[in-house]
């Protein structure tokens, strides 16, 4: 039965390692949605609400869906990754594509993602770390993660939380 996944999280929590490791292990196709937004042109920050505006991963939603629902109908499973730190967006997507849905939050201390950050080969910086981390904690959506244990065992939690949603 196919299903996809979206994983969401503040930028450097580790959500793209994790996102891609669980496409890995399923077999499933792997969409990042901010690439989706870069190659699209509609990763610009809106200066009156300070973050790219919902209107814009909605738009990015209409791009991804075609190409989800595909591989879905196909009976692949389908992992997205984003900060997804609007509600409208996961909601659009979800009431886009008609078939059993998941969604993880992964939680991190916002110095651990300040430090993952700074290792990574292009790094956005502190201040754009915490704008993010504050915008994607405003809320949480699915099933929390804290991520403060070793890559593997959040990707094995993930599993178990799919292994005991999925049908017989």
């Amino acid at each position: 039965m196919a299903y996809f996944i979206i994983i969401r999280g503040p930028m450097g929590c580790g959500k793209s390692t994790i996102a891609k490791k669980i496409a890995e292990i399923l077999r499933a196709v792997y969409i990042p949605v901010d690439a989706v937004l870069d190659e699209k042109g509609l990763d610009d920050i809106d200066p009156k609400i300070g973050c790219i505006p919902a209107a814009n991963f909605i738009k990015a939603n209409e791009i991804m869906v075609p190409r989800a629902r595909k591989n879905l109908d196909d009976g692949r499973t389908v992992v997205f990754d984003a900060c997804f730190y609007h509600r409208e967006p996961i909601d659009d997507l979800i009431g886009s594509l008609p078939y059993k849905s998941f969604v993880f939050t992964l939680k991190a201390p916002l110095e651990v993602c300040i430090e993952r950050d700074r290792r990574r080969p292009k790094h956005y910086g502190k201040t754009a770390i915490t704008e993010v981390y504050g915008l994607v904690s405003r809320f949480d959506y699915g099933i929390v993660i804290d991520i403060s244990k070793p890559i593997k065992q959040t990707i094995e939690e993930i599993l178990s939380h799919l292994r005991d949603h999925s049908p017989p």
